[in-house]
């Protein structure tokens, strides 16, 4: 592998205020102590920190000089602006994030080597297997000219050492073999530090791009799911640890395969498996096969929602024979910072206000309530009609679950707060879960881990990819002084970094 380039720190050096293994500097904490004005009762937990790069959830605003990638819906075009919306807090500016096209590698290998700077656990990639649409229009947003991640992992793979890379890969429409091979195969050429995000799709759309079509329904989506993750196993542990490669077969009632794989058993005995989703079918699925949940439990800055997730989930491991530490909880978070309190909450008004643009908030709307809503002013109230479904919008989504609740929700938010159609998107898709200062951020991120609300954070950078640089530059030192961050990597696979053990062979 490569090295960091001129004038980088090595991989698992430390940034400014660093320390080394079993030093301190004045304020750092050793687990169980606290410092003056801490609010944690007696302990100080550390965490896992990742980075996710999404491929699919992003909106563009593109005007002459800035270009800005944000959240949620569709796509407008003017004179001078276009916009494209889908799902997850991305801004993307031109000159300030560094970012370029979306199939440039430049950024990608920005993104990676800040985040192994940062001595992050690993990685995430997005992938997206078809451009979304509505009202029978395809969108054109930021997953237009966006690679193949594994592809683009394996490439990083080439200038990090540490740092673990992470895929999202659809158990929809992969199949068991090819996907297994391929997360090998990077697993193999990083050293062990392969990750696989399961996602299941909930769109026909995207389905009609594979032969079998359609969509499955949300109980067969799960089953799939669980027998492909346990497919991939089977096939990783076909080769015995010490070289020998056996024969295999699966047979169920998703799958009936046999013959022999073609890669040696993983350096990290299988690539990490990440599970997202809060569902009741996700948490479940989660105990039972991840290794990692990645949870949106703090969307929007509710710990004591954290909290009771946490708690819900690491209840379940016992029934499977699993303990507490064998399955990680990380929250999806965005961080914005500030000098001061007011310039951070400014910073995010205004980052906020970029990810909902009027016809954003719009079509936003549409999504739920399931009817055109162009005629509508965007700065005046919520329709007062309830939702019908309406294919056009978009056969097989289920993001949003029951339209008819959620419009009830967000009436209410309304009615509270007197929000217009506009104020109620953004406040309802807000997830800018940590606006402060550093040391305001730092402190609270210490304190929500020592509290059990979360393992750690998988952080969606304001700006991409130069949004992570600020945190780990300003975050990540305070949270080492107090002994709530790793201040070197002392493994060197991606199980190492999150604490897992090695799986035990199944030949």
């Amino acid at each position: 592998m490569t090295g960091p380039k001129p004038g980088q720190p090595k991989p698992g050096h430390l940034t400014p205020r660093q320390t080394t293994p079993g030093q301190t500097t004045p304020g750092q904490t050793t687990p169980g102590q606290t410092t003056p004005g801490q609010t944690t009762p007696g302990r100080t937990r550390p965490m896992h920190l990742a980075a996710h790069l999404s491929a699919v959830d992003g909106t563009t605003v593109r005007t002459d000089t800035v270009r800005t990638d944000t959240v949620r819906t569709d796509t407008v075009r003017t004179d001078t602006v276009r916009t494209d919306t889908v799902r997850t807090s991305t801004v993307r500016t031109g000159p300030r994030s560094g970012s370029r096209s979306p199939s440039d590698f430049a950024s990608f290998e920005r993104l990676a080597r800040t985040a192994e700077r940062g001595l992050f656990d690993f990685l995430l990639l997005d992938e997206g297997l078809r451009l979304p649409e509505q009202r029978g229009r395809i969108r054109d947003p930021d997953v237009v000219g966006r690679p193949e991640p594994l592809t683009v992992l394996n490439a990083l793979a080439t200038v990090t050492d540490r740092l673990g890379l992470a895929a999202t890969a659809d158990a929809t429409f992969h199949e068991p073999y090819e996907l297994a091979r391929r997360l090998a195969t990077l697993d193999h050429l990083s050293g062990g530090r392969a990750a696989w995000h399961v996602r299941t799709s909930s769109d026909a759309r995207t389905g009609e791009n594979f032969r079998r079509g359609g969509h499955l329904d949300r109980a067969d989506r799960y089953t799939r799911a669980a027998e492909f993750v346990a497919a991939a196993r089977e096939l990783w542990d076909s080769w015995t640890p010490d070289g020998t490669p056996r024969p295999f077969a699966h047979q169920g009632r998703h799958f009936d395969i046999a013959g022999e794989f073609t890669l040696p058993r993983c350096p990290q005995g299988h690539p990490v498996v990440v599970r997202a989703g809060d569902s009741e079918e996700g948490r479940e699925f989660a105990a039972s096969s991840a290794d990692v949940l990645f949870s949106g439990r703090w969307a929007g800055g509710r710990p004591e929602a954290g909290r009771a997730f946490y708690a819900d989930v690491k209840r379940r491991l016992a029934k499977y024979g699993r303990g507490p530490d064998d399955l990680k909880i990380m929250a999806s978070a965005a961080v914005v910072l500030g000098d001061s309190a007011a310039e951070a909450h400014e910073r995010a008004e205004e980052i906020r206000w970029q990810q909902v643009s009027p016809q954003t908030a719009l079509l936003t709307l549409e999504r739920i309530w399931g009817v055109d809503l162009s005629g509508h002013d965007p700065d005046g109230p919520l329709p007062d009609i309830d939702p019908v479904p309406d294919p056009r919008l978009g056969p097989g989504r289920t993001r949003h679950g029951d339209r008819v609740a959620t419009a009830e929700k967000w009436r209410a938010l309304a009615r509270e707060r007197g929000l217009s159609i506009r104020q109620t998107v953004f406040e309802a898709g807000a997830r800018q879960s940590f606006v402060g200062t550093p040391e305001s951020v730092a402190a609270e991120l210490a304190e929500s881990v020592a509290r059990d609300a979360a393992d750690g954070f998988v952080l969606v950078p304001h700006p991409t990819p130069g949004g992570l640089d600020e945190f780990v530059d300003r975050v990540v030192p305070l949270l080492q002084e107090r002994g709530a961050f790793r201040t070197a990597y002392e493994g060197a696979t991606l199980r190492a970094h999150l604490g897992l053990a090695e799986p035990v062979w199944k030949g």
